[in-house]
């Protein structure tokens, strides 16, 4: 079985999909591994430290050609998917858009789709969300700091006394609990929301105040994730948080929901007001926003509040991103490849929920 890994082509795309690490066990596992010559360079992984590890290293049309799956980071662009034989099977990190889809199947690629993964026990050495999420959460704490006007810590000086900043963390998933560990670590004092009351022993059991406001409703799915609110609990909450947001220096909202547009936490009308030099850090920016003026991949400044929605935070931290990445990548492998063969065993949960299309037709959208 050959595995393929070209070099991703997104514009602010530095990850690969493979390390050296994880290709040498993948290779003593069984597998050929063909990587595109520098696909790793920009994650600071050369190409001689794969050839060290087992792996061959060639050129982009060899590594679609010869590839039985092809694993990346980033969903390929519809324009490259003629590159991709038909028939070989593809693994990467993307949402199954319709249209997309539709273009994977006629290619009559087996797709799948990380994001997908379910959230049982079976699945969480291969959970893609949660290992990027980590980063970006960690990442956003940072971003954060080198864009507020003060200091993080309380700090006593010749000067006097300087107040520690007050973080406010919106979403207590993966992303928002590294955010509340990061912004601890840096000396902050750390309040967090979620609708998910199941959350809060997880906050406080980071140094957080968990801010609570009486839901009604239950406000979970099945699989542990937020769900959409009915439009009345909605307008409570954005007054309640509008209320927390005013204590606030910084504010990093994480707020989700699975297959939707992020839902608006952060009104205009909250913004103006926050105090002015408060940095707002939306990671939902590529799903909308959590603020309703984020633009994404931008900083604006409105009412002297910095509002930064960034985009792929995780490939900004590409050394370790990778690492991450090719470890659950490698583990996925692992279960959808037995004997040398590609299992195709839909009663399987893990590949009837990650499988987007196989033998021409379209599964999941």
């Amino acid at each position: 079985m050959r595995i393929g890994v070209p070099k991703e082509i997104a514009p602010t795309e530095r990850r690969v999909a493979l390390t050296p690490d994880a290709a040498g066990r993948l290779t003593k596992g069984g597998f050929e591994v063909l990587i595109e010559r520098g696909a790793g360079v920009a994650a600071f992984f050369p190409d001689d430290a794969y050839g060290a590890a087992g792996a061959t290293v060639s050129d982009r049309s060899s590594v679609f050609s010869q590839a039985d799956i092809v694993v990346q980071v980033q969903s390929p662009q519809a324009a490259e998917l003629g590159n991709y034989r038909e028939g070989s099977a593809l693994v990467a990190f993307f949402q199954p858009a319709p249209d997309y889809v539709r273009q994977l199947a006629q290619r009559k690629l087996t797709a799948f789709s990380l994001v997908l993964l379910p959230r049982i026990t079976r699945a969480q050495p291969m959970d893609v969300l949660s290992s990027q999420a980590t980063v970006a959460g960690y990442k956003a704490v940072l971003l954060a700091a080198s864009t507020a006007p003060r200091l993080f810590p309380m700090l006593v000086t010749a000067a006097g006394t300087l107040p520690a900043a007050r973080v406010l963390v919106l979403g207590a998933g993966v992303a928002g609990l590294q955010a509340i560990a990061t912004a601890r670590r840096l000396g902050a004092i750390v309040s967090a929301f979620d609708v998910r009351p199941a959350v809060k022993e997880q906050v406080q059991s980071l140094g957080a105040v968990f801010l609570e406001m009486a839901i009604e409703e239950h406000a979970e799915t099945a699989g542990g994730y937020a769900k959409e609110l009915s439009e009345e609990t909605h307008r409570k909450e954005l007054a309640f948080l509008a209320g927390a947001a005013k204590d606030a220096d910084i504010v990093i909202s994480t707020a989700a929901i699975p297959g939707k547009k992020a839902p608006i936490l952060i009104t205009a009308a909250a913004v103006q007001g926050m105090k002015p030099g408060s940095v707002i850090v939306d990671l939902a920016a590529e799903t909308g926003g959590n603020c309703e003026l984020t633009q994404p991949g931008s900083e604006i400044v409105r009412g002297g509040v910095s509002i930064l929605g960034p985009l792929n935070l995780a490939g900004t931290v590409p050394l370790h991103a990778s690492q991450m990445y090719a470890k659950n990548v490698a583990a996925f492998l692992g279960h959808i490849v037995q004997d040398g063969k590609l299992r195709l065993d839909f009663e399987d949960q893990i590949i009837r929920d990650t499988c987007v299309t196989h033998a021409g037709e379209v599964r999941k959208s």
